[in-house]
């Protein structure tokens, strides 16, 4: 009997890992395949110009729900993360072609919604829409976005270039996307069907618009630019931060110390996880989907990066022997562990 391994027991990036990497490139213009937030391509010879591709599924149930997210929330945020995902390499997006799934119970004007979303992130970016596809869908709606991006050659970045002493920094702040998602569910636990129940957000418009309506930070990249600053290595934090600290580690073979004293934390999110009884600092290094940049630097850049607004230095990059940990207000050193969000687990 041919063994069944299950899908859950690998996680989403252990089954990606599984599946490519004994895949090799057959051409010379596919400088980077799978494993960082975008493949590097390049087409021409004389030019210094690369392109950048990346793409995200989104699935009904799975990633969204359609009870609490708005369509044009959705159109917005599903064109917003493939962004995010080109901005994590230090390039530009460019297009996007957007391929839907699309169950009966939709109509004409519920797309209209969702695209009104998608255009409106595309004018904000200078995005293109270039195309894609639709076909019937018989588990609900099903959303794939391809991204593509200019970045330049000796500019882009991915995720394995940390060397040892680097900084580590990462913009804006942690956990506020989690707690508006744990908001948004509580209140549609409440809700179960009520037809005259009105949620209670106020005071939490932050949380909420962080989860419904994130940005991408070309804000930040440009500052990066204008400084004339390269990081080393980038991501951006979808699956939150532990988990993307473990990926550039890995990848940089490197290993790194960060500190809870340093993590950057908005009000709304202490005091929305204080009211769930969680700790913050959790909160903070795995709740995913925050979609700001997590990048490391030389240390000599360390006052210039300090100075730059909406960035904060968080920790610095060790010898590999020295492993992954999170060292605590009290000095006590714990182990950094993957246990962001994971859509192929047994508990989704």
């Amino acid at each position: 009997m041919q063994q069944r391994t299950e899908i859950a027991s690998l996680g989403e990036f252990g089954l990606i890992k599984h599946l490519t990497e004994n895949i090799k490139l057959k051409h010379s213009s596919s400088v980077l395949g799978v494993g960082d937030d975008a493949a590097i391509l390049s087409y021409a010879e004389n030019t210094n110009q690369k392109v950048l591709v990346t793409t995200d599924l989104l699935l009904e149930g799975i990633h969204f729900d359609l009870i609490y997210v708005p369509l044009k929330h959705l159109g917005y945020k599903s064109a917003v993360v493939n962004f995010s995902d080109i901005y994590a390499m230090n390039g530009q997006p460019k297009q996007i072609t957007v391929s839907l799934g699309v169950s009966k119970r939709f109509s004409v004007e519920d797309l209209e919604d969702f695209y009104a979303g998608l255009e409106l992130a595309c004018e904000q970016y200078g995005v293109d829409i270039v195309g894609g596809d639709t076909s019937a869908s018989l588990t609900g709606l099903c959303i794939s976005i391809t991204c593509i991006g200019e970045g330049i050659e000796g500019q882009i970045v991915t995720r394995a270039g940390a060397k040892e002493n680097d900084i580590i920094c990462v913009s804006g702040d942690l956990g506020a996307a989690y707690m508006g998602l744990q908001l948004l569910e509580r209140e549609k636990a409440v809700f179960d069907g009520k037809s005259d129940f009105t949620p209670d957000f106020s005071g939490r418009e932050y949380l909420l618009e962080r989860q419904l309506k994130p940005e991408a930070r070309k804000d930040i990249i440009e500052t990066l630019a204008n400084e004339g600053i390269v990081p080393t290595s980038m991501m951006d934090i979808s699956d939150g931060l532990s988990s993307e600290l473990i990926h550039i580690c890995r990848q940089s073979k490197v290993g790194c110390r960060i500190y809870e004293e340093r993590l950057p934390l908005d009000y709304q999110t202490a005091v929305m996880a204080e009211e769930f009884n969680l700790n913050v600092t959790t909160v903070a290094l795995n709740g995913g989907e925050d979609y700001e940049l997590l990048f490391t630097v030389p240390l000599h850049l360390h006052d210039k990066v300090s100075k730059m607004k909406g960035v904060r230095v968080i920790g610095h990059i060790t010898n590999e022997s020295l492993g992954l940990a999170l060292e605590t207000r009290d000095s006590t050193e714990i182990e950094l562990k993957a246990q962001g969000w994971n859509s192929l687990s047994e508990d989704n």
